[in-house]
Protein backbone atom coordinates (compact mmCIF):
# COMPACT_ATOMS: atom_id res chain seq x y z
CA UNK A 1 0.00 0.00 0.00
CA UNK A 2 1.20 3.15 -0.78
CA UNK A 3 1.36 6.25 1.46
CA UNK A 4 -1.48 7.57 -0.58
CA UNK A 5 -3.93 4.70 -0.66
CA UNK A 6 -7.11 4.79 1.75
CA UNK A 7 -6.66 2.25 4.33
CA UNK A 8 -9.30 -0.17 4.45
CA UNK A 9 -10.48 0.88 7.73
CA UNK A 10 -11.22 4.32 6.59
CA UNK A 11 -13.40 3.56 3.58
CA UNK A 12 -17.48 3.03 3.30
CA UNK A 13 -18.06 -0.38 3.84
CA UNK A 14 -21.23 -1.54 1.03
CA UNK A 15 -22.04 -5.64 2.13
CA UNK A 16 -23.87 -7.04 -0.86
CA UNK A 17 -26.73 -9.40 1.18
CA UNK A 18 -29.19 -11.82 -0.41
CA UNK A 19 -29.94 -15.64 -1.05
CA UNK A 20 -27.47 -18.05 -2.67
CA UNK A 21 -27.61 -17.62 -6.47
CA UNK A 22 -29.30 -13.93 -6.60
CA UNK A 23 -26.30 -12.72 -8.12
CA UNK A 24 -24.84 -10.72 -5.46
CA UNK A 25 -21.55 -11.46 -6.64
CA UNK A 26 -22.29 -10.44 -10.63
CA UNK A 27 -23.06 -7.14 -9.03
CA UNK A 28 -20.02 -6.71 -7.01
CA UNK A 29 -18.23 -7.30 -10.55
CA UNK A 30 -20.73 -4.80 -12.25
CA UNK A 31 -19.94 -2.54 -9.73
CA UNK A 32 -16.54 -2.92 -9.71
CA UNK A 33 -15.93 -2.98 -13.48
CA UNK A 34 -13.97 -6.35 -13.00
CA UNK A 35 -13.65 -9.96 -12.19
CA UNK A 36 -13.82 -9.38 -8.08
CA UNK A 37 -15.91 -11.96 -7.22
CA UNK A 38 -16.03 -15.91 -8.46
CA UNK A 39 -19.66 -16.28 -10.38
CA UNK A 40 -21.44 -19.59 -10.81
CA UNK A 41 -24.42 -20.85 -10.98
CA UNK A 42 -23.57 -23.68 -8.18
CA UNK A 43 -25.38 -22.67 -4.79
CA UNK A 44 -22.78 -21.36 -2.13
CA UNK A 45 -20.34 -20.46 -4.63
CA UNK A 46 -19.31 -17.26 -2.21
CA UNK A 47 -18.05 -19.29 1.20
CA UNK A 48 -16.07 -16.17 3.14
CA UNK A 49 -16.95 -12.85 2.60
CA UNK A 50 -14.69 -11.31 -0.08
CA UNK A 51 -14.14 -7.56 0.28
CA UNK A 52 -13.07 -5.63 -2.59
CA UNK A 53 -11.40 -2.31 -2.14
CA UNK A 54 -12.65 0.88 -5.41
CA UNK A 55 -13.07 4.15 -5.85
CA UNK A 56 -16.76 4.70 -6.88
CA UNK A 57 -17.95 8.42 -8.46
CA UNK A 58 -18.90 10.76 -5.52
CA UNK A 59 -18.87 8.28 -2.98
CA UNK A 60 -15.12 8.15 -2.74
CA UNK A 61 -13.32 5.44 -1.24
CA UNK A 62 -15.05 2.03 -0.30
CA UNK A 63 -15.24 -1.74 0.36
CA UNK A 64 -17.53 -3.77 -1.79
CA UNK A 65 -18.49 -6.76 0.91
CA UNK A 66 -19.65 -9.75 -1.08
CA UNK A 67 -20.94 -12.46 1.50
CA UNK A 68 -22.27 -16.18 1.65
CA UNK A 69 -26.02 -16.17 0.75
CA UNK A 70 -28.04 -16.42 3.93
CA UNK A 71 -29.96 -19.34 3.45
CA UNK A 72 -26.72 -21.86 3.17
CA UNK A 73 -27.66 -25.06 4.67
CA UNK A 74 -25.82 -27.49 6.48
CA UNK A 75 -22.96 -27.23 8.98
CA UNK A 76 -20.58 -25.76 6.86
CA UNK A 77 -23.23 -23.25 5.67
CA UNK A 78 -23.93 -22.33 9.41
CA UNK A 79 -20.03 -21.29 9.51
CA UNK A 80 -20.95 -19.08 6.09
CA UNK A 81 -23.54 -17.47 7.71
CA UNK A 82 -22.16 -16.73 10.60
CA UNK A 83 -19.52 -14.83 8.47
CA UNK A 84 -22.31 -12.83 6.86
CA UNK A 85 -23.71 -11.69 10.39
CA UNK A 86 -20.10 -10.85 11.00
CA UNK A 87 -19.99 -8.76 7.94
CA UNK A 88 -23.27 -6.88 8.58
CA UNK A 89 -21.41 -5.55 12.02
CA UNK A 90 -19.12 -4.03 9.74
CA UNK A 91 -21.12 -2.83 6.91
CA UNK A 92 -22.24 0.93 6.29
CA UNK A 93 -24.54 0.60 3.18
CA UNK A 94 -26.50 -2.68 2.86
CA UNK A 95 -27.75 -3.71 -0.90
CA UNK A 96 -30.28 -6.33 -0.44
CA UNK A 97 -30.89 -8.12 -3.48
CA UNK A 98 -33.82 -9.54 -4.29
CA UNK A 99 -34.85 -11.74 -7.66
CA UNK A 100 -38.24 -11.66 -7.12
CA UNK A 101 -41.50 -11.08 -4.19
CA UNK A 102 -39.47 -11.50 -1.31
CA UNK A 103 -39.22 -14.28 1.21
CA UNK A 104 -38.96 -14.72 4.96
CA UNK A 105 -35.16 -14.41 4.89
CA UNK A 106 -34.84 -11.76 2.99
CA UNK A 107 -37.60 -9.65 5.55
CA UNK A 108 -35.67 -11.12 8.34
CA UNK A 109 -32.27 -9.61 7.15
CA UNK A 110 -33.42 -6.46 5.94
CA UNK A 111 -35.36 -5.67 9.64
CA UNK A 112 -32.16 -6.71 11.43
CA UNK A 113 -29.88 -4.25 9.09
CA UNK A 114 -32.51 -1.34 10.19
CA UNK A 115 -31.98 -2.44 13.51
CA UNK A 116 -28.33 -2.17 13.45
CA UNK A 117 -29.11 1.34 12.23
CA UNK A 118 -27.54 0.05 8.54
CA UNK A 119 -29.34 2.04 5.62
CA UNK A 120 -30.51 -0.76 2.95
CA UNK A 121 -30.78 -0.34 -0.31
CA UNK A 122 -33.32 -2.83 -2.32
CA UNK A 123 -32.05 -4.20 -4.97
CA UNK A 124 -33.81 -5.99 -8.29
CA UNK A 125 -31.66 -7.79 -9.46
CA UNK A 126 -31.62 -10.80 -13.04
CA UNK A 127 -34.02 -7.92 -14.60
CA UNK A 128 -33.22 -9.04 -17.88
CA UNK A 129 -34.84 -12.46 -17.24
CA UNK A 130 -38.23 -10.75 -16.36
CA UNK A 131 -40.97 -9.18 -19.24
CA UNK A 132 -42.22 -5.43 -18.04
CA UNK A 133 -45.05 -7.17 -15.83
CA UNK A 134 -43.15 -9.77 -13.90
CA UNK A 135 -40.54 -6.74 -13.05
CA UNK A 136 -43.44 -4.03 -11.90
CA UNK A 137 -44.70 -6.92 -10.16
CA UNK A 138 -41.73 -7.83 -8.07
CA UNK A 139 -41.43 -4.11 -7.76
CA UNK A 140 -44.37 -3.53 -5.91
CA UNK A 141 -44.10 -6.90 -4.36
CA UNK A 142 -40.45 -5.92 -2.33
CA UNK A 143 -42.22 -1.94 -1.66
CA UNK A 144 -45.56 -3.53 -0.10
CA UNK A 145 -42.74 -5.99 1.87
CA UNK A 146 -40.38 -3.95 2.87
CA UNK A 147 -41.40 -0.15 2.72
CA UNK A 148 -38.10 0.12 0.15
CA UNK A 149 -37.97 1.30 -3.73
CA UNK A 150 -35.96 -1.35 -5.11
CA UNK A 151 -33.54 -0.22 -8.33
CA UNK A 152 -33.79 -2.69 -11.02
CA UNK A 153 -30.49 -4.15 -12.23
CA UNK A 154 -29.06 -6.31 -14.20
CA UNK A 155 -25.84 -7.27 -13.20
CA UNK A 156 -25.32 -8.97 -16.37
CA UNK A 157 -26.10 -6.33 -18.87
CA UNK A 158 -25.49 -3.44 -16.73
CA UNK A 159 -28.87 -2.00 -16.76
CA UNK A 160 -29.52 0.19 -13.52
CA UNK A 161 -25.60 -0.01 -12.32
CA UNK A 162 -25.60 3.53 -12.88
CA UNK A 163 -28.89 4.03 -11.06
CA UNK A 164 -27.72 2.21 -7.99
CA UNK A 165 -24.52 4.13 -7.57
CA UNK A 166 -26.41 7.04 -7.79
CA UNK A 167 -28.48 5.41 -5.00
CA UNK A 168 -25.86 4.79 -3.13
CA UNK A 169 -24.41 8.45 -2.74
CA UNK A 170 -28.55 9.52 -0.93
CA UNK A 171 -27.82 6.63 1.81
CA UNK A 172 -24.38 7.50 2.64
CA UNK A 173 -24.27 7.80 6.85
CA UNK A 174 -24.91 11.24 8.78
CA UNK A 175 -21.69 10.51 10.29
CA UNK A 176 -19.29 10.96 7.06
CA UNK A 177 -17.82 13.79 8.39
CA UNK A 178 -16.50 13.24 11.68
CA UNK A 179 -13.38 14.78 12.64
CA UNK A 180 -10.63 13.13 14.54
CA UNK A 181 -9.43 16.22 16.29
CA UNK A 182 -13.21 17.79 16.72
CA UNK A 183 -13.40 21.16 18.11
CA UNK A 184 -10.11 20.67 20.18
CA UNK A 185 -8.48 22.61 17.97
CA UNK A 186 -8.72 24.88 14.96
CA UNK A 187 -6.92 26.99 11.85
CA UNK A 188 -3.70 28.69 13.31
CA UNK A 189 -3.74 26.68 16.16
CA UNK A 190 -0.35 24.84 17.24
CA UNK A 191 -0.80 20.99 18.06
CA UNK A 192 2.52 19.74 19.43
CA UNK A 193 2.12 15.53 18.93
CA UNK A 194 4.37 13.17 21.33
CA UNK A 195 4.94 10.70 19.25
CA UNK A 196 7.18 7.62 20.96
CA UNK A 197 7.92 5.04 17.93
CA UNK A 198 5.79 2.69 18.60
CA UNK A 199 6.98 -0.98 19.58
CA UNK A 200 4.68 -2.73 16.99
CA UNK A 201 5.13 0.01 13.92
CA UNK A 202 7.61 -1.09 11.44
CA UNK A 203 11.16 0.46 11.42
CA UNK A 204 10.68 4.11 10.15
CA UNK A 205 6.96 4.42 10.00
CA UNK A 206 4.52 5.92 11.84
CA UNK A 207 1.49 4.28 13.43
CA UNK A 208 -1.42 5.10 11.01
CA UNK A 209 -3.27 7.02 14.23
CA UNK A 210 -0.17 9.32 13.83
CA UNK A 211 -0.27 9.56 10.31
CA UNK A 212 -4.42 10.43 9.97
CA UNK A 213 -4.09 12.70 12.87
CA UNK A 214 -1.13 15.02 11.28
CA UNK A 215 -2.95 14.83 7.73
CA UNK A 216 -6.12 16.31 9.06
CA UNK A 217 -4.21 18.73 11.34
CA UNK A 218 -2.64 20.34 8.19
CA UNK A 219 -5.87 20.13 6.61
CA UNK A 220 -7.18 22.22 9.07
CA UNK A 221 -4.72 24.59 8.43
CA UNK A 222 -3.09 24.05 11.88
CA UNK A 223 0.91 23.77 13.21
CA UNK A 224 2.02 20.61 13.85
CA UNK A 225 5.29 20.01 15.89
CA UNK A 226 6.21 16.51 16.06
CA UNK A 227 8.28 15.16 18.86
CA UNK A 228 9.24 12.31 21.44
CA UNK A 229 8.76 11.85 24.73
CA UNK A 230 12.06 12.87 25.68
CA UNK A 231 11.95 15.73 23.24
CA UNK A 232 8.24 17.31 24.71
CA UNK A 233 9.89 19.94 27.29
CA UNK A 234 12.63 21.25 24.29
CA UNK A 235 9.86 21.32 21.75
CA UNK A 236 7.99 23.49 24.27
CA UNK A 237 10.56 25.78 24.81
CA UNK A 238 11.12 26.47 20.92
CA UNK A 239 7.35 28.24 20.93
CA UNK A 240 6.91 31.86 21.71
CA UNK A 241 3.67 30.97 23.40
CA UNK A 242 1.99 27.72 24.86
CA UNK A 243 0.54 25.30 22.41
CA UNK A 244 -3.39 25.17 21.86
CA UNK A 245 -3.39 21.20 22.27
CA UNK A 246 -1.13 18.12 22.92
CA UNK A 247 -1.54 15.12 21.95
CA UNK A 248 -0.08 11.97 23.66
CA UNK A 249 0.76 8.41 22.82
CA UNK A 250 -1.28 7.23 25.76
CA UNK A 251 1.59 5.42 27.62
CA UNK A 252 2.87 8.73 28.11
CA UNK A 253 0.71 10.31 30.15
CA UNK A 254 2.08 10.00 33.42
CA UNK A 255 5.55 11.55 31.78
CA UNK A 256 3.99 14.53 29.82
CA UNK A 257 1.20 15.85 32.00
CA UNK A 258 3.25 17.32 34.44
CA UNK A 259 4.96 18.87 32.14
CA UNK A 260 1.89 20.69 30.24
CA UNK A 261 1.48 24.44 30.42
CA UNK A 262 -1.36 25.56 32.33
CA UNK A 263 -4.79 26.15 30.54
CA UNK A 264 -3.04 23.69 27.32
CA UNK A 265 -5.44 20.71 26.53
CA UNK A 266 -3.97 17.70 26.62
CA UNK A 267 -5.73 14.24 25.20
CA UNK A 268 -4.40 11.15 23.28
CA UNK A 269 -4.55 9.23 19.55
CA UNK A 270 -6.33 6.75 21.52
CA UNK A 271 -9.07 8.91 23.24
CA UNK A 272 -9.28 10.60 19.70
CA UNK A 273 -9.69 7.58 18.12
CA UNK A 274 -12.28 6.82 20.46
CA UNK A 275 -14.47 9.38 19.36
CA UNK A 276 -13.56 8.98 15.98
CA UNK A 277 -14.02 5.18 14.96
CA UNK A 278 -16.63 5.02 18.16
CA UNK A 279 -18.70 6.56 21.09
CA UNK A 280 -16.89 8.53 22.99
CA UNK A 281 -19.59 8.86 25.50
CA UNK A 282 -20.20 5.05 26.46
CA UNK A 283 -16.37 4.95 26.26
CA UNK A 284 -16.32 7.84 29.00
CA UNK A 285 -19.25 5.67 30.79
CA UNK A 286 -17.62 2.15 30.99
CA UNK A 287 -14.37 4.34 32.63
CA UNK A 288 -16.62 4.03 35.87
CA UNK A 289 -16.41 0.50 36.10
CA UNK A 290 -12.61 0.36 36.74
CA UNK A 291 -13.93 1.75 40.00
CA UNK A 292 -15.81 -1.00 41.15
CA UNK A 293 -12.86 -3.96 39.84
CA UNK A 294 -11.82 -6.06 42.51
CA UNK A 295 -9.26 -8.84 42.76
CA UNK A 296 -12.14 -11.13 41.89
CA UNK A 297 -13.46 -8.96 38.77
CA UNK A 298 -12.66 -10.64 34.85
CA UNK A 299 -11.65 -7.96 32.37
CA UNK A 300 -11.94 -8.41 28.43
CA UNK A 301 -8.68 -6.47 26.69
CA UNK A 302 -10.01 -6.72 22.80
CA UNK A 303 -7.79 -5.64 20.09
CA UNK A 304 -8.09 -5.23 16.60
CA UNK A 305 -4.65 -6.11 15.76
CA UNK A 306 -3.32 -9.76 15.50
CA UNK A 307 0.35 -9.36 15.42
CA UNK A 308 2.47 -11.20 17.84
CA UNK A 309 2.82 -9.73 21.04
CA UNK A 310 6.37 -8.22 21.61
CA UNK A 311 7.95 -7.07 25.02
CA UNK A 312 5.65 -3.89 26.44
CA UNK A 313 2.73 -4.71 23.80
CA UNK A 314 0.14 -1.81 25.72
CA UNK A 315 -2.82 -4.20 25.23
CA UNK A 316 -1.26 -7.25 26.44
CA UNK A 317 1.45 -6.12 28.71
CA UNK A 318 1.52 -2.62 30.20
CA UNK A 319 -2.97 -2.34 30.74
CA UNK A 320 -2.72 -5.87 32.53
CA UNK A 321 0.01 -4.85 34.46
CA UNK A 322 -1.18 -1.61 35.92
CA UNK A 323 -4.96 -3.29 36.95
CA UNK A 324 -2.73 -5.87 38.52
CA UNK A 325 -0.78 -3.13 40.26
CA UNK A 326 -4.33 -1.59 41.13
CA UNK A 327 -6.53 -4.09 41.95
CA UNK A 328 -4.11 -7.50 42.75
CA UNK A 329 -2.74 -10.38 40.86
CA UNK A 330 -5.75 -12.28 41.27
CA UNK A 331 -7.63 -10.26 38.42
CA UNK A 332 -8.37 -12.22 35.90
CA UNK A 333 -7.85 -11.00 32.08
CA UNK A 334 -8.63 -12.34 28.59
CA UNK A 335 -8.34 -11.31 25.57
CA UNK A 336 -10.08 -10.87 21.83
CA UNK A 337 -8.07 -10.29 18.78
CA UNK A 338 -8.65 -9.31 15.69
CA UNK A 339 -12.15 -10.17 14.36
CA UNK A 340 -12.60 -12.22 17.13
CA UNK A 341 -15.35 -11.19 20.07
CA UNK A 342 -17.18 -13.13 22.57
CA UNK A 343 -21.08 -13.71 21.82
CA UNK A 344 -21.42 -13.83 25.53
CA UNK A 345 -20.04 -11.08 27.76
CA UNK A 346 -22.45 -11.99 30.48
CA UNK A 347 -18.74 -13.33 32.52
CA UNK A 348 -17.24 -10.08 32.18
CA UNK A 349 -17.02 -6.66 34.97
CA UNK A 350 -15.15 -4.50 32.12
CA UNK A 351 -14.16 -4.98 28.25
CA UNK A 352 -11.61 -2.38 27.27
CA UNK A 353 -11.03 -1.89 23.59
CA UNK A 354 -7.94 -0.88 21.99
CA UNK A 355 -7.92 2.09 19.70
CA UNK A 356 -9.20 0.43 16.69
CA UNK A 357 -7.58 1.89 13.76
CA UNK A 358 -7.62 -1.16 11.95
CA UNK A 359 -11.40 -1.46 12.07
CA UNK A 360 -14.14 0.71 10.56
CA UNK A 361 -16.44 3.03 13.13
CA UNK A 362 -19.69 0.44 12.16
CA UNK A 363 -17.90 -2.68 13.67
CA UNK A 364 -16.73 -0.80 16.56
CA UNK A 365 -20.33 0.43 17.01
CA UNK A 366 -21.02 -2.74 16.64
CA UNK A 367 -19.11 -3.90 19.65
CA UNK A 368 -20.02 -0.94 21.78
CA UNK A 369 -23.95 -2.17 20.98
CA UNK A 370 -23.35 -6.15 21.92
CA UNK A 371 -21.78 -4.73 25.41
CA UNK A 372 -24.65 -2.14 26.08
CA UNK A 373 -27.07 -4.28 25.25
CA UNK A 374 -25.61 -7.32 27.42
CA UNK A 375 -25.09 -4.50 30.50
CA UNK A 376 -21.36 -5.27 30.43
CA UNK A 377 -19.18 -1.47 30.42
CA UNK A 378 -16.96 -1.10 27.60
CA UNK A 379 -14.09 1.54 27.19
CA UNK A 380 -11.43 2.22 25.43
CA UNK A 381 -7.11 1.85 25.68
CA UNK A 382 -6.47 5.81 25.97
CA UNK A 383 -9.72 6.56 28.75
CA UNK A 384 -8.62 3.62 30.89
CA UNK A 385 -4.66 4.33 30.62
CA UNK A 386 -6.18 8.16 31.98
CA UNK A 387 -7.85 6.57 34.43
CA UNK A 388 -5.23 4.25 35.78
CA UNK A 389 -2.90 7.57 35.30
CA UNK A 390 -5.26 9.54 37.67
CA UNK A 391 -5.76 12.21 35.21
CA UNK A 392 -9.06 10.97 33.47
CA UNK A 393 -10.45 14.51 34.58
CA UNK A 394 -8.26 16.31 33.49
CA UNK A 395 -7.69 15.30 29.70
CA UNK A 396 -9.95 16.58 26.82
CA UNK A 397 -12.19 14.00 25.15
CA UNK A 398 -12.86 15.62 22.51
CA UNK A 399 -16.74 16.70 21.11
CA UNK A 400 -17.69 14.38 18.64
CA UNK A 401 -20.40 12.40 20.74
CA UNK A 402 -22.06 9.27 18.59
CA UNK A 403 -25.46 10.73 16.62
Amino acid sequence: MSLNDTPRSERLHIGIFGRRNSGKSSLVNALTGQAASIVSDVPGTTADPVYKAMEIRGVGPAVLIDTAGFDDEGGLGALRVAKTREAADKTDVALMVFTGAPCAEELEWTALLKVKGVPVIAVLNKTDRMNGDEREAALRSVKAATGLDAVPVSAANGEGVAALREALLTALPEWEDLSITGSLCRAGDTVVLVMPQDIQAPKGRLILPQVQTIRELLDKKCRALCATSDGFSAALASLKEPPALVIVDSQTFAEIYPQVPPGVKLTSFSILFAGYKGDIAAFAAGARALEKLTARSRVLIAEACTHVPLEEDIGRVKIPRLLRRRFGAELTIDFARGVDFPADLGGYDLVIHCGACMFNRRFVLARIDEACAQGVPITNYGIALAWLTGILDKVSLGAEVRP
